[in-house]
């Protein structure tokens, strides 16, 4: 985003807010009154806010990535005083005047910008760079890995054909407690993906009038990913690659960017969508992005918790000049970003289809990926149908011809009135995740981007 050229949305600077709290704070900042020395220039805002100490709080925003520091105590990222300033930047374009950074503000911006720039194997700082790893004995220890991962697939296969003989009537008699066993059985054989699987089945069993259809299902899933990975040498390489991550075997982003057989592909990314999830002391941000070229679809994964605050922030409606390279699998969504060729700049609404091919879309990824919950679509010219006695909500196409239920878990949330009172009635362009429990709203187009 160029200060000089088109400025941030008050939407999109308030996509960047951890939570509602944050963004009710930042809107009483954002007015001229508590600020000081503000000033923008190549791609940054500085200002001093007046707080309740004698010394008022440096806040400095990157732009480009976007990227935020402040001298407030906060544990919030991006605080208060970032929000404030963005808001006050993107709602008055004399609020901050254009001219050089003071220190404080140059010297974290030039820091920031270097370690950007400095190549991934590069040491940070002036520490002394670790000696290469010994590549014999990472193998060994892969290898060994495999082995664990392996017998621990062995004896989920017992587990589950016992569950069978038993029948799966019985499977609610030993409550949560033997699921969650075998789960532990799973992490001790290094295979977190597999546990993440068994702890599902306990949830399953018992819940609901349906719940031995569901558990037959997910068993018969959790059977075809044991099968797959005791078969893992006869599959082909990408759905190998999917069999890997599903156990729960990683692929390090340092190396999609750098290694051998990177392969980054660089296009023009559309933000589609930047959606936080709390799940005790971490935060996960997931950044959905689409190519402008490639047309490709990406998820951008990344962690935070109270020490470690979350770095990358795009609001949706950005276009992002970069490179990307997916992590490899039969069916590939998550991406690790690379390098940026320009800063990121405002993007078009875009262009989606219609229910029947969204179906079709989430079918041709379940083919290549089984254990798919959903896939990434844009649809666009549709519109809300509030349930009603009988009847969930749902999407349909203007022409009546075909509709699509609302995933069960945004019903009761406040993005679910928001996206009816938007649209009115009238057609919009929704982005979201198509999957078997329906489709998930995630943001709707007014025609600015906004998140639900």
């Amino acid at each position: 985003m160029n200060p000089q050229g088109e400025r941030w949305t008050t939407d999109q600077v308030l996509a960047l807010a951890p939570d509602a709290t944050s963004r009710k704070a930042g809107g009483k900042l954002a007015a001229p009154g508590p600020w000081s020395e503000t000033g923008t220039a190549d791609g940054a805002l500085w200002g001093q806010c007046k707080g309740s100490g004698s010394k008022p709080y440096r806040t400095v925003v990157d732009l480009n990535g976007p990227a935020f520091r402040c001298s407030c105590p906060s544990r919030k990222f991006p605080c208060k005083h970032a929000l404030g300033l963005l808001l006050l930047w993107s709602g008055d374009d004399r609020a901050v005047a254009d001219h050089e950074p003071p220190q404080w503000a140059g010297e974290w911006l030039t820091g920031r910008r270097e370690r950007a720039g400095r190549p991934a194997d590069a040491p940070s700082g002036g520490a002394p760079s670790r000696a290469p790893a010994d590549p014999a004995a990472a193998q060994r220890r892969a290898e060994r890995r495999m082995q664990r991962i392996g017998a621990g697939a062995m004896e989920l296969e017992q587990r589950l054909e016992d569950l069978l003989h038993s029948g799966l009537a019985t499977a609610d008699r030993d409550g949560y407690g033997s699921w969650d066993e075998t789960a532990a059985r799973m992490v001790d054989a290094q295979a977190p993906g597999l546990a993440a699987y068994v702890r599902e089945l306990g949830s399953v069993a018992a819940a609901g009038t349906d719940w031995p259809a569901r558990l037959l299902e997910e068993c018969a899933l959790l059977h075809l990913l044991d099968q797959g990975f005791l078969g893992i040498a006869r599959l082909p390489a990408p759905l190998a690659a999917t069999v890997r991550s599903r156990v729960g075997l990683t692929t390090e982003a340092a190396e999609l960017l750098t290694g051998p057989e990177a392969a980054p592909v660089r296009d023009r990314w559309l933000v589609l969508a930047q959606q936080d999830h709390e799940d005790g002391r971490l935060t996960t941000r997931r950044i959905y992005l689409r190519g402008e070229r490639t047309g490709r679809m990406a998820l951008h994964l990344s962690f935070g918790g109270a020490n470690r605050p979350l770095d990358l922030a795009l609001p949706p409606g950005l276009v992002l000049d970069a490179d990307l390279a997916h992590y490899p699998g039969a069916r590939p969504l998550r991406a690790a970003l690379g390098e940026r060729h320009a800063p990121a700049a405002p993007g078009p609404v875009p262009a989606g289809c219609g229910i029947d091919a969204a179906l079709a879309a989430y079918g041709d990824a379940l083919r290549d990926d089984p254990w798919l919950e959903s896939w990434p679509v844009v649809l666009a010219e549709v519109t809300v149908i509030p349930g009603r006695a009988g009847h969930g909500w749902q999407l349909a196409d203007t022409d009546g011809e075909s509709a699509l239920p609302l995933d069960p878990r945004c019903l009761g949330r406040a993005g679910l009135w928001q996206l009816a009172a938007i649209s009115g009635g009238l057609p919009v362009t929704v982005f979201g995740e198509c999957g078997h429990r329906g489709f998930l709203p995630l943001t709707v187009w007014d025609p600015t981007p906004v998140s639900l």
